[in-house]
């Protein structure tokens, strides 16, 4: 995998990426990482990039001859017209679909806009892929771009050691990652569950596979729409429905007649 990042700020790229996992897959030449800066490409002695928008308004945008330049010197180095991904909070939400998608490249460009944006012409011509890596506004494309690199690169054969890691974390069908435990076995009274202590792994396969489903209904209900489940499975989700459903409902009988009591208490009596 080759990643090209267009930035304004090459060495927060490079600096960010060269330590940990990313780090060591770069150093063995497992991807490869070029960050581009946009002023070389400036066509004037200052690196000046930007202008006023047309119209008025507040700050600064991004040219378009610049970031154009700077895209077509990557697509002269690799040979051909790559995914060019614009990180802006207007793009599709980034998601472990997505990952597993870009990761299927040879190279992915990432364009990093600042300022109040890139005139909308050079989009228009290069850009492949709208990317948000979340609904809130950041100075800059860097950031998000760190993130996906670190998470595509996950999905590249050899970064990982162990070729697992990747495929069982969190979001693998759609589900959210199951509690881990280390040694000690009890912590501050905390005791690791028995199960895992078991050594018999088709049952810890199978309490990994529930605690992943009951995580996911707890934190993030909503993706369990698109899980994929097997019927005992399933079955399995339905009973924690019911058992909340239980427990709410159990609650609001508690509060009802807390709410009678308090009632009677406030009526007057006869003397």
């Amino acid at each position: 995998m080759h990643y090209h990042v267009l930035t304004l700020f090459p060495e927060m790229i490079e600096q960010g990426l060269h330590t940990s996992i990313i780090g060591r897959a770069i150093e063995a030449g497992i991807i490869t990482l070029s960050a581009v800066n946009i002023r070389d490409y400036a066509g004037n002695r200052y690196g000046k990039v930007d202008d006023y928008p047309y119209g008025g308004g507040a700050g600064m945008v991004m040219q378009a001859e610049p970031v154009y330049q700077a895209c077509r010197a990557v697509e002269d180095t690799i040979g051909r017209k790559p995914r060019v991904i614009y990180l802006t909070p207007q793009g599709q939400t980034f998601s472990q679909t997505m990952v597993e998608d870009f990761a299927k490249e040879e190279d992915l460009v990432f364009l990093c806009g600042h300022y109040e944006g890139i005139d909308e012409r050079v989009l228009e011509e290069v850009v492949t892929d709208y990317v948000s890596i979340g609904d809130y506004v950041l100075t800059g494309g860097e950031l998000p771009a760190m993130v996906m690199i670190d998470a595509i690169s996950r999905f590249v054969p050899g970064v990982l050691s162990n070729e697992e890691s990747a495929q069982f974390e969190s979001f693998q069908d759609n589900l959210l990652e199951y509690p881990q435990y280390s040694r000690p076995s009890v912590w501050r009274g905390k005791e690791v569950p028995p199960i895992l202590l078991s050594g018999h792994h088709a049952n810890v396969e199978i309490w990994r596979r529930q605690q992943s489903i009951l995580r996911t209904w707890q934190r993030r209900p909503e993706l369990l729409a698109d899980a994929k489940l097997t019927k005992k499975e399933q079955q399995y989700l339905e009973k924690i429905r019911q058992e909340e459903q239980e427990k709410e409902e159990g609650r609001k009988t508690v509060c009802g007649r807390t709410a009678d009591a308090d009632r009677k208490e406030d009526e007057p009596h006869e003397s």
